[in-house]
């Protein structure tokens, strides 16, 4: 029988005496010791299902500690040049030379949302065939005598599908 305060595998017994090794050495290298815990349990969560031991464990934990964090630096990168980016698209200078940003208000843009959630409401109550000339036209840009064509409906019956549609949103307004 097996003792179930042992790990489950002989590199994961080498981790956990090695831990602390581990978290000191990436703290030296990353300068924070919050950042250097991340690692260290990222390492563990790689090698806790490592049925092999390898012929050096400690080289390669580190080698694997090391990956870890050069996996970490880069998605900080990526993350700061989306940011950057993102920063850019709505930055605008006045002509006093401030730079403002012109991204939507938090406020407006949550308000948007449940107007957005209220009209898809709408749209997804509406009778099958009217839904479809509403999103054909008004989504995909489908001109009615196209729409008809498709849909085997003439073009009247199209426009007649439109007023509904558009007086079953004009009724949900506010």
């Amino acid at each position: 029988m097996a003792d179930t305060d042992s790990p489950a595998s002989p590199l994961l017994a080498f981790y956990l005496g090695k831990r602390g090794d581990l978290v000191r050495f990436f703290t030296l290298r990353t300068s924070s010791p919050a950042e250097a815990e991340d690692i260290v349990q990222d390492i563990y969560v790689k090698i806790a299902k490592h049925a092999e031991t390898p012929d050096n464990p400690a080289a390669y934990l580190y080698r694997l500690g090391a990956n870890v964090m050069i996996d970490r630096a880069r998605a900080r990168r990526r993350s700061s040049a989306r940011d950057d980016t993102y920063s850019r698209a709505f930055r605008v200078e006045t002509p006093a030379g401030e730079v403002t940003v012109d991204a939507p208000d938090p406020d407006a843009a949550i308000d948007a949302r449940q107007r957005l959630a209220r009209v898809m409401a709408v749209v997804d109550a509406m009778p099958p065939q009217r839904r479809r000339v509403f999103l054909m036209h008004k989504i995909e840009g489908v001109a009615y005598a196209d729409i008809g064509a498709r849909l085997g409906i003439s073009q009247s019956a199209v426009e007649k599908h439109m007023i509904a549609a558009l007086k079953s949103l004009a009724d949900q307004r506010p």
